[in-house]
């Protein structure tokens, strides 16, 4: 028989035995969950990054020369940083983009998506990199409303789920006629149209959309704005995990803070602050009755100068409205304006023949581009180039030179634009090799270049844009929000 210190002993040696299986099992749970790799490590591994996006000119859309869009790039840049790549997924329904981030079909959503109270709740936003405008939108041939009230007099259509609902809500708490029916699957872009084509009465749009749209869409016109200016940013599902979160923040104040994002936002929207209702309108006048007499001209053209037929039509308007007589006071003639010295250089000895004129000019404007440092890279490289054949090359490396004194990098046009009208300030072009220049001017006729541009790109597609909006299923059964 055993003794009771024996059997203490076989119940401690037991007691011990479970505790220490217990440990054990505690341990082999734990351990899986501490080597259990988080989702920018998983991103890492995987070496791809999964953004949604909505599919329009301020987001993310396929341009001539590939993938762009603000939204795009930026997350481009993103995922350049992290050294992976970017698998872009599309939707132009806001409450599906929301519900893909809380599902885990994308990683976040680069969507230029308003910070709201509402959304707030349902994902985790980033540093805002933009400011935008909620603005009402009407057609100058119509009615022309001046306040909420005036609203009465049409029907105001917005998108379902969009951050103009809430401001909306808010409003009606003041205004309690306000009604307004809203749309399914849709781009702000379309609601623009159909207000351009006088089939809505009126909407709401951010103010970047209506920047990039109002050269295209001639009519439209801003009656006031809705709200405070609010701010854009990413949105990033609301989970424990915060690697990838933490990441993309340190990211945006590495680029807020060098001027990355300033540089970025001037690329895609510098060129369109200003609409020119009447310069616009005779433009897209001449592109119907003008350009059409050269349009081979310029196709050929670039295409043995490996530029973009549009870039040089563009110029072509800034130099002379395509007149292949112009002249101007300095002596300079054609339709792309060469001075003698240039027309020698390029080999044009009739600079009134157009096509001599388009082929020297588009040459002219290749040989400036490849003058430039390897280290000015596009769609800089071009906008200098542009510059230099308005006010001159070496005038555009001076202002290079008073970048650098000012400690600004000397290849970004957000950075030139400011610097070229030094040059006609004496305590800047006295310090310059090749002294004065009319500064402000290069900076002017890049920037309508730039805006023409895009006229003739969006003219070029404008029958593609007409059929999605007549096939878009926009005009289904829609309640009226009382």
């Amino acid at each position: 028989m055993d003794s009771p210190i024996q059997t203490s002993r076989c119940r401690l040696i037991g007691v011990s035995l479970i505790i220490l299986i217990s440990l054990i099992l505690m341990m082999l749970k734990v351990v899986p969950l501490l080597f259990t790799p988080n989702t920018l490590q998983q991103i890492l591994k995987s070496g791809e990054l999964v953004v949604v996006t909505r599919n329009s000119s301020t987001t993310y859309f396929e341009g001539p020369n590939g993938k762009t869009g603000f939204e795009y790039e930026l997350a481009k840049r993103f995922a350049d940083s992290l050294g992976v790549k970017l698998k872009i997924i599309t939707s132009n329904n806001l409450n599906e983009i929301f519900a893909m981030l809380n599902s885990g079909q994308a990683h976040f959503a680069a969507a230029g998506l308003t910070i709201t109270e509402s959304r707030k709740q349902q994902v985790r936003f980033t540093a805002s990199y933009m400011d935008v405008k909620e603005q009402l939108i009407y057609n100058n041939q119509s009615f022309h409303p001046k306040n909420i009230n005036d609203l009465e007099n049409g029907i105001l259509e917005v998108i379902n789920g969009s951050s103009h609902i809430e401001s909306l809500e808010q409003l009606k708490k003041d205004y309690p006629k306000l009604n307004w029916v809203t749309h399914e699957n849709t781009e702000s872009e379309q609601l623009l149209y159909l207000v351009e084509n006088k089939l809505i009465d009126f909407t709401i749009a951010d103010s970047n959309d209506v920047s990039l749209n109002q050269r295209f869409l001639l009519e439209l016109r801003v009656g006031f704005d809705i709200s405070e200016p609010k701010k854009l940013a990413w949105a990033f599902p609301k989970t424990k995990d915060s690697s990838l979160y933490d990441k993309s923040m340190s990211f945006f104040w590495r680029n807020l803070n060098n001027n990355e994002v300033a540089h970025l936002i001037e690329k895609h929207y510098g060129h369109v602050s200003k609409f020119d209702y009447v310069g616009n309108l005779i433009y897209n006048r001449h592109i119907a009755t003008r350009l059409t007499k050269y349009l081979g001209m310029y196709h050929d053209a670039a295409n043995k100068y490996n530029l973009d037929w549009k870039l040089i039509a563009a110029m072509g308007y800034q130099e002379s409205h395509w007149n292949p007589k112009a002249r101007s006071r300095t002596g300079v003639r054609g339709i792309m304006m060469l001075t003698l010295e240039t027309a020698k250089v390029v080999g044009v000895k009739n600079r009134l023949d157009a096509k001599s004129s388009i082929f020297g000019g588009a040459k002219y404007l290749d040989k400036i581009r490849r003058r430039f440092p390897k280290d000015l890279t596009e769609p800089d490289r071009t906008w200098y180039a542009m510059a230099a054949y308005n006010v001159g090359y070496y005038h555009v490396r001076d202002a290079q030179k008073i970048l650098k004194k000012q400690g600004k990098d000397p290849n970004k046009w957000t950075n030139m634009q400011h610097a070229l009208p030094l040059l006609t300030e004496k305590k800047w072009y006295k310090k310059s090799q090749y002294g004065y220049a009319r500064g402000w001017e290069p900076v002017k006729y890049v920037t309508n270049i730039r805006r023409y541009y895009d006229i003739l790109e969006y003219q070029t597609t404008k029958n593609n844009r007409k059929k999605e909006v007549v096939e878009h299923d926009i005009f289904t059964t829609i309640p009226l929000v009382l």
